[in-house]
């Protein structure tokens, strides 16, 4: 057993890189993914967080965030009785005089608005799924559709601060950084989070802001390691300098030493992930262009993601993307996609948005599957609230939907969740949850508990207090287990 004053005059003498094969060997002789990543620092609770919990059903997350709230009316909720109610005023007892958004509380009259588009079913589980999404309809047997997920807030920063760090104000980690926290990574040339950004085609579109994919209080070596789609992927991933490998192997090296000469002095953890961040970025200057280059996928792939898959940055080329992270260890990888908030023209504007995300999502699901990754790897797709079923403006053929947080609809597969089912359901209005209500904190304490965590036993000591993802709520949605 080294202490840690032998460990870092080890790391000093032989090099960083030492010290990361060590790891690695550790890592490999202690099965990798089976034991909980282990924090010594001042966020450090014996047994918090210690071997898992229980056995992982996931090894990884993909999660396809759909920014700006999908209509649930017009993609995974199929009502047809909004066909009969549909012109007629939402009734004050079904409203029960919910908190409106500045873009309809002027409105004298909510009017109820159809569903844009036909539903039909699909699968052997006769899954309802709109004709909005074509493509889903190849994956409603693998699918489980929860359509009685509800959130607290009602407008979309934090609403998606909400969804993605399990608190509507800023400064939380996010749902990634808990699980790199948790869980460490699997791979030994790759972050254990990343973070993709789907190119924007909306001009109304709302901003991320990298905070949505930070690690708050933890340490920072856990945030959200964020590919980029034009240009190098990372910044700085060639060396301009044209240097040999040699040669910023021991400058490595040298800096390494300054840093755990300086960590022995002023006891700094942070400077544990400064050390931690250069070897990871020497590594990923080997392993980056490598991901990146898709040349060597067969034809096959492309035809199944379709044609965008060679367009960096669309939807179907980072669902390619994360496939290609998920085959390389990669626990949690983030994908965004902007532009859903449509409070006007609903009718022209939802359909080209499910069209740009639609074969990507659905090849991912199948193309995982294809490989027997999908078994332990879980996938999550939906946005941060729902829409209205009254109408926000415009006539009975060219609406908007207003922002809707009592219900709504998302989707997961792989990874231990039930396939070719849903839970849930809302009334005849999707205005309100009338069995199976999913909260944000269930769904995080869910995904937590597929990844082999308890959701009230992922602490960190920040501030005096035991922080957790779920605060002091949520419920596993036992349910939808497979």
């Amino acid at each position: 057993m080294q202490t840690r004053r032998q460990f870092f005059g080890t790391a000093g003498r032989v090099g960083i890189g030492a010290a990361a094969l060590t790891v690695l060997m550790n890592s490999q002789a202690h099965g990798g993914a089976l034991s909980l990543a282990t924090n010594n620092g001042p966020g450090y609770h014996p047994g918090k967080p210690g071997p898992i919990h229980f056995l992982a059903k996931a090894k990884r997350v993909i999660y396809l965030f759909q920014a700006g709230a999908p209509s649930q009316i017009d993609t995974f909720d199929y009502k047809p009785t909004l066909d009969k109610l549909n012109g007629k005023n939402l009734p004050d007892s079904v409203r029960m005089g919910q908190r409106l958004t500045g873009m309809t509380s002027g409105q004298e009259s909510f009017p109820a608005g159809r569903s844009i588009a036909r539903f039909h079913q699909h699968g052997k589980s006769e899954q309802w799924i709109s004709d909005l999404l074509p493509f889903h309809h190849n994956i409603a047997d693998d699918i489980c559709i929860i359509k009685s997920m509800c959130t607290h807030a009602i407008n979309h920063d934090p609403a998606i601060t909400f969804f993605q760090t399990g608190h509507q104000q800023p400064g939380r980690p996010s749902l990634g950084a808990w699980a790199s926290y948790g869980l460490g990574s699997e791979s030994a040339d790759l972050p254990a989070f990343v973070v993709l950004l789907d190119k924007n085609t909306d001009p109304e579109a709302l901003p991320l802001y990298a905070r949505l994919w930070g690690a708050g209080f933890l340490p920072s070596n856990h945030q959200g390691v964020k590919l980029r789609s034009v240009g190098d992927p990372v910044l700085y991933l060639n060396d301009p300098t044209g240097a040999p490998l040699v040669d910023r192997r021991r400058l490595l090296d040298g800096i390494a030493k300054m840093n755990a000469l300086h960590k022995e002095q002023v006891g700094d953890p942070e400077i544990d992930t400064r050390i931690a961040a250069y070897e990871m970025a020497y590594r990923m200057q080997m392993s980056v262009p490598e991901l990146t280059d898709i040349s060597t996928e067969p034809q096959s792939t492309f035809d199944l993601y379709g044609p965008d898959a060679k367009d960096p940055g669309t939807h179907a080329a980072n669902c390619l993307l994360a496939r290609r992270l998920a085959e390389r260890g990669v626990r949690f990888i983030q994908v965004y996609h902007r532009g859903w908030d449509h409070h006007s023209d609903l009718a022209g504007r939802h359909p080209k948005l499910a069209k740009e995300v639609d074969q990507g999502s659905a090849a991912l699901v199948q193309d995982l599957k294809q490989r027997g990754l999908l078994d332990d790897t879980l996938v999550v797709w939906g946005g941060e609230f729902g829409r209205t079923v009254y109408r926000q403006g415009g006539d009975a053929t060219n609406f908007g939907r207003d922002h809707h947080p009592r219900c709504f609809s998302i989707w997961m597969a792989g990874g231990g969740v039930k396939p070719g089912t849903s839970h849930g359901e809302t009334d005849d209005w999707c205005y309100n949850i009338v069995e199976g209500g999913v909260h944000v904190h269930d769904l995080n304490a869910t995904i937590l508990h597929l990844m082999g965590i308890d959701h009230e036993r992922l602490t960190y000591r920040f501030q005096g207090r035991d922080y957790r993802l779920t605060d002091v709520h949520g419920n596993v949605v036992s349910e939808i287990l497979a």
